[in-house]
């Protein structure tokens, strides 16, 4: 029982003890992890303590770098905004004051909105703050800060006029408390009618007309093509319309008429250029209307607070103002010549067969006003002073048609009797080796030269006769049928210009007889054989020569009368006289009023302007394309040039049966040389008649020279006399050219020269070398010829050689000084003169050539003038020829 006992206290105590000792270790344990959570606990107090202090620098920096970007975006906002608005508003829509001028938008360019003063952006540069105006909507100001109000008006006002070409904005006042005292700087724009005042009770009048303006632009020039003057001037580049501003400043309580018409003007009036600037009249709400408040301390446009511009200096705005009504006032500037013309890929794609038509100008509406010729109307007048743009609108009217026609549907013949070579740059030039490929003729300082006049009139009855001759032969009337049945055949249209016409009729002599006849001919027929004239003169009389001829007036049913033309347009037809410059009136009706149209004339004359077109023209011209016959009355042709000179070859074998002596330049088309064919024929000589040297010698070398040409060395003789020592040195340069073909003799030698020629016309062979003598001033050697020759006297031989010399090939090319100098040295005053087939007159009245030397009685028709002749051959010539002797070979 004790060992049982012992046992179970034994047991019990090594229970106890290890109860104990277990005891003892979780107590350790739980000591050990109270130390570590204490431990814990103050690392954790420790870290709890130094987070505010992390988390508020954290904050801090992300705070400065919100802050830092914020104020960048902002700059950057403000320098996108700054350039906005700068594209919004460039130039005078938004430039200070102190650096404004006037900057007109492009005719498509928008005209952008207006500044009136500045957004303040804090840590930025001001943006300026803008109101849309024109082509955008209407401004309604507000508030009781009344100078600052009186600010806003002015510069809105004067950014619009230089934001426009002079004239595109036009004013209208309405301040009855003022009576327009408050629009006195604009006062200017009046003298040019850009200003329009309206006084007391005259609202509901202004807002009628304004109602009446937007009507007529829906209806005729955006006519439902277009939804706005804007978006019509983006399509086409053209601004048919002015913008038209009404400034309404107060008044009386509206009518319910006032009302209901402003309230439509507001709704309406942005699309076609009418806008309002209103103060103290309530406007209604609509899109369109920009509302400005200014209070004394606080400025908003739609509702942004705003510092608000200074007014615009009152100088500025006068002097802006007269500066456009001067403008104005001197004409609208002209349009672009580029816009008469197609693009490039549409040149040459029309066809004439039924008429030619082309633009030459902008009508009021912005619509082009085209000029057509063709069977109605055929020929055409244009008139007005000079100064008034005649060539101008000559030029542009070419190009367009230049352009739209190939030179195969096209032909020009031009034609300008006043001194100017304007004319001149459709033909190949030394400087610009391009031409224009449509033309044909281009004559220029004509207007000595009536005969040149008279010439192309009768090429173009040639060619109107041979076109008659084809449609008669293929049984059609028009040209449109005759081009029909006759595909391979040229057929194209011509158009004949004369530019100051009148001096072709100047006189009652027989050019302008002839001349007349042809021009009504031409005017009568040809419009069936598609030939048309146009006739332009800036004299009056001019176009006063014309109504003695009814029949030919009434062809000419296309008028264009330039500004302050007179008699061009009907009697009663004023219309030219009111035209600002860079018009015209184009009228197709024979100048009755109905049938007005105004059309704003491009720039067209300037070389610059007309290059461009016409190198392009010229790269596209046909392989076979020949330049121009450019005939200028100023200039001495050559005979080096004279194609019918380098045409001019000596035969193989012996001797031309007909030799050409080629005289001078016919005025004519083709650009033909005066031929005097020396046959063995009586009377196939020549005489040069008066006392020009230089004109006689370039005559007879002309001659010479043309005649040596046609021989081989040593199968002709040339004897050359000179006897008046101002022509020796053109004598003596053709005696050394002609070489070993030619004998030289003086006044001490020609007596044998005379006995020679003279007593060989009768010795055998006599016939077998051609002689040709030239002899120069041969009435000075009369002394030396009265002495005896032989058997003979030197003038009695002088006169069988003329009488049988031709028909043994012995031919007399000479220069008397004066006619009755020639009659003496042929027998005398009643002597016959038939061995002088041929003469050249110079500074010869026509009445001292007589019925001797001239068919009929009284001589012919002719007046001396500088370097011409008139030339008559009695085997060809039923009247006498004008030509221009050649000049110097050298």
């Amino acid at each position: 029982m004790a060992d049982v006992r012992a046992r179970l206290v034994t047991r019990v105590r090594g229970m106890l003890s290890e109860a104990l000792g277990a005891t003892r270790t979780r107590l350790a344990t739980a000591e050990a992890d109270l130390a570590a959570g204490r431990d814990r606990l103050a690392r954790t107090r420790k870290a709890a303590a130094a987070v505010p202090a992390r988390v508020g620098a954290a904050r801090d920096r992300r705070l400065a770098e919100i802050d830092a970007r914020h104020t960048a975006r902002l700059a950057e906002l403000a320098r996108r905004a700054a350039a906005a608005a700068q594209r919004e508003a460039p130039g005078a829509a938004s430039a200070p004051w102190d650096r404004w001028r006037a900057t007109p938008a492009g005719r498509s360019e928008p005209p952008g909105a207006l500044r009136v003063g500045t957004v303040r952006l804090d840590g930025a540069e001001p943006v300026p703050a803008l109101v849309p105006l024109l082509d955008a909507g209407h401004a309604h100001l507000a508030g009781r800060d009344r100078d600052g109000l009186a600010a806003v008006v002015p510069a809105l006002l004067l950014r619009s006029v230089g934001r426009a070409d002079p004239g595109a904005v036009r004013l209208y006042g309405y301040d009855p408390e003022h009576l327009g005292g408050g629009l006195a700087g604009f006062a200017p724009l009046g003298t040019a009618g850009l200003l329009t005042f309206v006084g007391p009770g005259g609202l509901g009048r202004l807002l009628d007309d304004l109602v009446e303006q937007i009507r007529r632009i829906n209806a005729t020039v955006l006519a439902g093509e277009y939804g706005s003057l804007r978006e019509l001037a983006a399509a086409t580049g053209r601004r048919p319309e002015p913008w038209r501003v009404a400034v309404l400043l107060g008044g009386d309580e509206l009518s319910r008429h006032e009302r209901g018409q402003l309230d439509r003007v507001v709704r309406t009036g942005a699309a076609c250029g009418v806008h309002l600037v209103v103060r103290g009249i309530e406007l209604p709400g609509d899109p369109t209307v920009t509302r400005i408040t200014v209070e004394p301390d606080d400025a908003r446009v739609a509702g942004l607070p705003v510092v608000l511009d200074a007014p615009p200096p009152p100088a500025l705005v006068t002097e802006t103002c007269r500066t456009v009504a001067s403008r104005v006032a001197a004409g609208p500037p002209p349009t672009p010549f580029t816009d008469l013309l197609p693009p490039p890929d549409e040149y040459w794609r029309e066809d004439s067969a039924h008429g030619l038509s082309a633009p030459i100008g902008e009508g009021p509406h912005g619509r082009q006003v085209l000029l057509t010729l063709g069977d109605y109307p055929p020929h055409a007048l244009i008139g007005g002073p000079s100064g008034t743009g005649k060539t101008n609108l000559i030029f542009a009217w070419i190009g367009a048609l230049a352009a739209r026609y190939s030179p195969a549907e096209l032909e020009f013949y031009l034609l300008d009797f006043k001194e100017g070579v304007s004319f001149a740059r459709f033909a190949q030039g030394r400087r610009d080796p391009s031409w224009l490929p449509h033309m044909r003729l281009v004559g220029i300082n004509v207007n000595t030269d009536r005969e040149f006049g008279l010439a192309l009139l009768r090429f173009l009855a040639e060619e109107l006769r041979r076109r008659a001759d084809a449609a008669k032969k293929h049984e059609v009337t028009k040209l449109a049928e005759l081009r029909a049945v006759d595909p391979d055949g040229h057929w194209p249209r011509i158009v004949a210009v004369v530019d100051e016409f009148q001096a072709l009729l100047a006189g009652r002599d027989v050019v302008a007889r002839e001349a007349a006849d042809l021009l009504e001919d031409l005017a009568r027929r040809g419009r069936s054989q598609g030939i048309h004239l146009v006739l332009a003169s800036q004299d009056v009389r001019g176009i006063e020569a014309l109504w003695g001829r009814p029949a030919l007036v009434a062809q000419f049913t296309l008028r264009i009368a330039l500004p302050k033309a007179l008699r061009i347009l009907a009697e009663r037809n004023d219309a030219a006289q009111s035209l600002p410059r860079h018009h015209a009136v184009v009228n197709a009706e024979s100048g009755l009023a109905e049938g007005n149209e105004v059309a704003r004339i491009p720039s067209a004359s300037d070389w610059e302007t007309w290059s461009e077109l016409q190198h392009r023209l010229w790269r596209m011209r046909p392989q076979d394309a020949a330049p121009a016959r450019l005939f200028d009355g100023d200039a001495i042709p050559k005979l080096a040039d004279a194609p019918d000179f380098r045409a001019l070859t000596a035969p193989e074998q012996g001797v031309p049966r007909s030799p050409v002596a080629l005289l001078g330049e016919i005025i004519d088309v083709q650009s033909r040389s005066a031929a005097l064919r020396l046959p063995r024929a009586p009377g196939r000589n020549l005489a040069v008649l008066g006392t020009r040297v230089d004109e006689a010698c370039a005559v007879l070398d002309a001659a010479a020279r043309s005649l040596a040409r046609q021989y081989r060395p040593g199968t002709a003789r040339f004897s050359i006399a000179c006897l008046d020592p101002d022509a020796d040195p053109a004598a003596r340069a053709l005696y050394e050219d002609l070489e070993g073909d030619a004998s030289w003799y003086d006044e001490e030698t020609v007596p044998e020269l005379m006995a020679e020629a003279g007593d060989g016309l009768g010795a055998p062979g006599a016939a077998r070398t051609p002689h040709f003598l030239l002899l120069y001033a041969v009435d000075a050697a009369a002394a030396a010829l009265a002495g005896k020759a032989g058997t003979r006297t030197g003038l009695e031989q002088l006169r069988r050689i003329l009488h049988d010399g031709p028909e043994r090939r012995t031919h007399v090319l000479a220069w008397w000084r004066g006619v009755a100098r020639m009659r003496v040295d042929l027998g005398g005053a009643g002597a016959r003169t038939d061995q002088i087939g041929a003469w050249v007159a110079l500074d010869v009245q026509g009445g001292e050539l007589g019925s001797s030397l001239y068919p009929g009685s009284g001589g012919p028709d002719w007046y001396p003038r500088p370097w011409r002749g008139l030339y008559f051959d009695r085997a060809v010539h039923r009247t006498g020829q004008v030509i221009i002797p050649y000049g110097p070979s050298r």
